[in-house]
């Protein structure tokens, strides 16, 4: 009988139904061996038959020669890069290649389709398991591959999920390694493949996230939807309830949507801080809002129902979601090349915007630069994109007004009666609009009107439905912080006498001046009069500021991240300004708005547009220096900055503005896991009414008192502590790191701590947080233990908070356990003193099980013979020990046996008058076992196979000239040549059996890669 549990493994329990449910959706499985027959080496992923076939069909008129040039220009792409290739090749794919020929008509270019995008099923679907493709030095199997048209389009890669919270990093890190994305990774993967993959999936059977080509780790999320999918059909689909994984692969993988994915929601941009080009892909709720909207335009009753509002919290990608419905629009054939108006001030946006039109070979975007040239784009031929502001829709003043009167406003024309024409406006709620959403009509009278806002329509608010309609898709604060789209923003209110909310004028004005006599105060009075001018008394200021340096300096610096101010005016902001610069506080900017009358106080502070884009840009470089921006009313929406996370408030906001402006901490970054807001001015106290016009439902979780946390805080901790309940003495650090032996425990407990040391990073310094510090060090120690102990790549120090990790650093060098928390290799001089420190013989024998573990794992490649042989006697070591047949001490004698034996692997190959290289090449070409040192002398002499060695030599010497060429490892010619002069050498040598030669020349040529690659 089996026991129970033994099938669980990522095959049962991920790759089957993975692959069941892709069959269901339309894709059919053939066997790898099948595929592999019709490659022309397994160094080329792409299937050319296949894609020959399919590019016949939905190219018929294609020339043998130009069907031929058009299966290279997917497969044989020349870049520096994986990105570069990814581009071209999507371009290719996505926006055709076009390729001359004599139709009839003469020799003209004709665009050449590689997919049917309007009919998915007309294209050859197929998927397939354990798909190999050889790279410079190794050969990769991701576990599932999806092709479309014999193009490689989705990489699947299954893991078990017994394996806890782990199964995600070693899924992605795999993807990592396969796509080579890091110099540790250099050679050890197949980037060919992934030059065509538009989605890779890493998934468990139970949960399952997404990403596309060279995706950071970070930025993997789930797809949460299987629509157009309902409900109730993908469990009727698959015969039971679906898990996280069926709703991800039905949303992303039904062909329909695959083929819509890769059309219209992919785009290339340059990352702003390094300036390397990023790939991106929509995710979920991206792609539903496009695809209702572009549903809603299409199949609307009456013409003024087919536009809407989508509403998508800030932060969670609103202006990628409008560049992917304009060319949704500009694609779709049912609206006879539009005419589409996009209202927006976000320069990036008409970049985005310009870029992707270009690659789709729509004509470029043009900026209107004044109300009279938006009238002629709009009143000239239909086809444009028009970037422009809502400003520009007001009426312009009449001709001939007399000098010294107001002027009449002429009344706003109709400029273009078309069906055709779609407005997609920014931030579209009323704060925005008045009167300018009634001259839009009216110019406009049949276009469709799309809103998208950061912020819910408020209650009071009729306007902004009446401009466009009802909500197409709503993706809530709640939502994005669920997602991971969106960081939590939690509010701290400090200097509580210092509020203005919550205070009375007198009871405040008599704090800031109790130092001053009563003449004093009656005078001053008379000038701080409002909640505006004592907010802007000096004192309060430079109290804020001490407590705003000082608050930095502990809770937000230590992370490297920044801050913005905001004051309640300009005079106050220059204030603030000036207040940090002379009380030496970190590098700071002004940025506010100007005037023509300004004072010259102000004037000082003024700055070109030029300027402040410098100081912006410097601001979101997270190594300038730059650390806080000051402003009253400028970048407080529509600044997209993830290296901000705190805003020291000082401002009287509410409504919209209030949640537009807390938006600006919400951006992702890498170590950000939450957004705070320092509230000086008392909002947060009255945060109900501040919010009152929105739905409680729609604000939910706009901010946490961060209070909130401390409970979070305590489970945490008692989450992470329960692992070592059992351990009787605590300061036992062996034995606490011995709990943490079986690699599931340890996944478990490392998902705790980093929850436990996530709350704890966010607390701190507060001192509700300074009890659960001293138990922070101790876990932490036994974390960095662990790590060393165990080779455990995946806990790293540097997955904590800035804070919590200097408390584990400080710990560590305090106890002078610095040997114990540093993974020591098996023949570093520094083992033998580590070993001394360990107590116990259970802990030394971990210890040595662990560096012999490793080094075989490092040096397998190396001597591929030798050291699986010693892996086999070190599984068989550690199972007596588990069946009791030996004892710790025995075990660690005979640990110091192996370790012997590899130290002593130089010497074997001096004994025998063998390279070391040589001796790896005897090792393959052998039947026998490697030898030792101790083997191969005496009557061990016997053992050693003559003609073999002289065999080993001489293959050594003859390959010798092939591996000194330059690039060798990338010249299939000279690989080919060396398989060649390998199994003439076998053959001449007695080897018979043509499958065991091939599989001999293949693993020779793979060990010179490895000895003699680099």
């Amino acid at each position: 009988m089996t026991p129970p549990g033994n099938a669980w493994n990522e095959a049962s329990l991920s790759e089957d139904p993975a692959v069941a449910l892709l069959q269901k959706l339309g894709f059919r499985y053939v066997a790898p061996e099948v595929l592999e027959a019709e490659r022309e080496s397994l160094k080329q992923p792409l299937l050319p038959a296949r894609l020959a076939r399919a590019l016949k069909k939905l190219n018929p008129w294609l020339s043998d020669d130009n069907l031929h040039k058009a299966v290279r220009s997917v497969g044989a792409v020349q870049s520096a890069t994986l990105i570069e290739a990814s581009q071209e090749v999507y371009n290719t794919l996505v926006h055709t290649r076009s390729f001359e020929q004599d139709l009839g008509d003469g020799r003209k270019s004709h665009d050449v389709r590689f997919f049917d995008f309007d009919s998915p099923t007309n294209n050859d679907l197929l998927v397939t398991r354990q798909f190999a493709v050889k790279g410079a030095k190794k050969t990769i199997r991701p576990d599932i591959v999806v092709f479309v048209n014999g193009i490689p389009l989705v990489v699947i890669e299954c893991k078990n999920p017994t394996l806890g919270e782990a199964w995600k990093h070693e899924a992605i890190d795999q993807f990592s390694r396969y796509q080579e994305l890091d110099d540790k990774y250099r050679e050890l993967g197949a980037p060919k493949l992934f030059e065509t993959v538009q989605v890779l999936i890493a998934t468990c059977g139970q949960a399952a996230v997404y990403g596309t080509v060279t995706t950071p780790h970070r930025f993997f999320a789930e797809w949460k939807t299987a629509w157009p999918m309902t409900p109730e059909k993908l469990p009727s689909l698959i015969g039971r309830e679906p898990t996280a994984q069926d709703v991800a692969l039905a949303g992303l993988l039904a062909p329909q949507n695959l083929l819509d994915l890769v059309r219209s929601f992919v785009v290339f941009e340059p990352d702003r801080d390094t300036g390397r080009t990023l790939r991106k892909l929509c995710r979920y709720q991206q792609f539903t809002a496009v695809n209702k909207a572009i549903e809603r335009a299409r199949t609307a009753r009456k013409p003024a129902d087919r536009g809407g509002v989508v509403w998508h919290t800030q932060g969670s990608g609103k202006s990628l979601t409008m560049l992917w419905l304009a060319l949704k629009l500009r694609l779709d054939p049912l609206h006879e090349n539009p005419t589409l108006v996009l209202v927006t001030d976000r320069k990036d946006l008409d970049a985005q915007i310009t870029g992707t039109f270009q690659a789709c070979k729509f004509p470029n975007p043009e900026r209107a630069e004044s109300v009279r040239h938006l009238r002629e784009l709009l009143s000239g031929p239909p086809g444009k994109t028009v970037l422009t502001t809502v400003q520009k829709f007001q009426e312009l003043a009449a001709a001939g007004g007399k000098p010294g009167k107001r002027a009449a406003r002429q009344e706003h024309p109709v400029l273009s009666d078309a069906h055709n024409l779609f407005v997609l406006t920014d931030e579209a709620h009323r704060t925005q609009y008045g009167g300018l959403a009634a001259n839009m009509r009216k110019a406009l009278p049949n276009a469709a009107f799309f809103g998208f806002t950061g912020t819910p329509i408020d209650k009071k608010d009729r306007s902004t439905l009446s401009t466009f309609g009802t909500y197409i898709d709503t993706y809530t604060i709640e939502q994005a912080v669920a997602d991971g789209a969106t960081v939590p923003i939690f509010y701290e209110g400090r200097l509580p006498a210092l509020r203005i909310l919550g205070n009375t004028l007198d009871a405040l004005f008599d704090r800031v001046f109790a130092d001053r006599s009563t003449e004093e105060r009656e005078a001053i009075k008379k000038k701080y009069a409002n909640e505006q001018t004592l907010a802007g008394a000096p004192r309060r200021v430079e109290t804020i500021c001490l407590d705003l340096i000082d608050h930095h300096a502990k809770a937000i610096q230590p992370g490297g991240f920044k801050a913005q101010v905001v004051a309640s005016s300009r005079e106050n902001a220059v204030l603030y300004k000036e207040t940090l610069d002379r009380l030496h506080g970190p590098p700071s900017a002004i940025i506010i708005s100007e005037s023509n009358k300004d004072a010259a106080h102000l004037v000082r502070h003024h700055t070109s547009e030029k300027q402040r884009e410098t100081l912006i840009d410097r601001f979101l470089a997270k190594d300038d220096p730059l650390t806080i921006l000051v402003v009253c009313d400028m970048l407080l929406t529509g600044f997209d900055a993830p290296v901000e996370q705190v805003m020291y408030l000082d401002a009287p906001l509410k409504e919209h503005t209030l949640l537009q402006a807390i938006a600006r901490v919400n951006r992702t970054a890498e170590g950000k896991s939450y957004g705070l807001v320092v509230d000086y001015w008392g909002v947060s106290e009255a945060l109900t009414e501040a919010l009152a016009i929105f739905a409680p439902a729609e604000v939910k979780g706009a901010m946490t008192p961060k209070t909130d946390e401390l409970p979070r805080l305590q489970a945490r901790h008692a989450a992470a502590v329960r692992f070592f309940v059992r351990v009787k003495d605590k300061d036992d650090l062996q034995a606490c790191v011995a709990v943490l032996e079986p690699e599931d425990v340890r996944a478990e407990f490392d998902a705790a701590f980093k929850r436990f040391s996530q709350s704890l990073d966010m607390l701190l310094p507060d001192a509700s947080a300074l009890p659960y510090v001293a138990d922070a060090r101790w876990i932490g120690k036994i974390r960095q233990s662990a790590a060393a102990r165990f080779r455990d790549a995946k806990i790293d120090i540097s997955d904590c908070g800035a804070k919590v990790r200097k408390l584990i650093e400080e710990a560590v060098a305090a106890d002078g356990i610095e040997i114990l928390v540093k993974p020591i290799s098996l023949f570093a001089p520094e083992l033998e003193d580590k070993l001394k420190k360990l107590k116990t013989p259970e802990a030394r024998a971990s210890e040595m099980e662990h560096a012999l573990r490793h080094e075989i794992h490092v040096r397998l490649d190396d001597d591929p013979v030798f050291f699986t042989s010693l892996r086999e006697r070190l599984e068989q070591i550690i199972e007596d020990r588990k069946a009791r047949r030996t004892d710790a001490a025995r075990q660690l004698q005979l640990f110091d046996e192996m370790q012997k034996k590899i130290r002593g692997r130089a010497e074997t190959a001096e004994t025998l008058g063998l390279s070391a290289t040589g001796l790896a090449i005897y090792g393959l070409i052998s039947e026998r076992k490697p030898l030792t040192a101790a083997e191969s002398t005496g009557n061990a002499h016997a053992k050693v196979d003559e003609s073999r060695k002289e065999l080993a030599s001489l293959l050594e010497e003859q390959l010798e000239p092939k591996v000194s060429l330059v690039d060798w490892v990338h010249k299939d010619d000279v690989q080919r040549e060396m398989r060649r002069l390998i199994k003439r050498q076998l053959r001449a040598a007695g080897f018979a059996d043509d499958k065991k030669l091939d599989a001999t020349a293949e693993s020779l040529v793979d060990l010179m890669k490895r000895r003699k690659g680099r």
